[in-house]
């Protein structure tokens, strides 16, 4: 059995918005690498080996087009996530890293998002890569015992990372919002 590896994350930056803002990259990869690290010491599987995964930070537009063409929903959002689907059976170098997939951020949404909950913007970044990664190694909000689960996790890596509680101020009677 291959030894933990942090998965290699690429930032691909394609919206001009995004370099008006400090440090995304580096914020990116410390929030995924601090969430690779907390789910493997869980047990919990992210892909054991070298993984590979691909963010991209793009605007409301390009995330609006891939959120209609995929999901159908013509409006943007503010993170997307694409997991990769595993090949089965041989065919593949065993020494190949496995490729987790794709996540997809919205500078406008993300911008007005954090804003609008007076969070720090690489509070609110660090979160969504966040979120995004726990989608891309099986995690969902599909059903509350999931979303549960899920949030729980996200707290924990957010804490680790000296990130407060995004859902703390969220009305425990009110229906539970998806980040996605």
């Amino acid at each position: 059995m291959a030894l933990f590896a942090l998965p290699v994350t690429e930032v691909l930056v394609v919206a001009d918005g995004w370099r008006s803002e400090p440090d995304v990259e580096a914020v990116i990869h410390r929030a995924i690498a601090t969430a690779a690290e907390i789910v493997h010491a869980g047990g919990g599987d992210t892909g054991r080996g070298e993984a590979e995964l691909a963010v991209m930070l793009t605007d409301d537009a390009g995330i609006r087009t891939l959120n209609s063409n995929w999901r159908g929903i013509d409006k943007p959002t503010n993170v997307l996530s694409f997991p990769a689907l595993q090949p089965t059976g041989a065919g593949g170098p065993d020494d190949a890293p496995r490729m987790l997939g794709d996540i997809a951020i919205a500078y406008e949404t993300t911008r007005k998002e954090a804003d609008d909950e007076q969070k720090p913007f690489d509070h609110h970044l660090s979160h969504l890569a966040v979120h995004g990664f726990l989608h891309l190694i099986g995690y969902d909000h599909e059903n509350d015992g999931d979303a549960e689960a899920m949030e729980a996790l996200e707290q924990e890596i957010l804490a680790q990372l000296g990130i407060p509680d995004p859902y703390a101020d969220r009305d425990p009677d009110a229906d539970r919002e998806r980040t996605d």
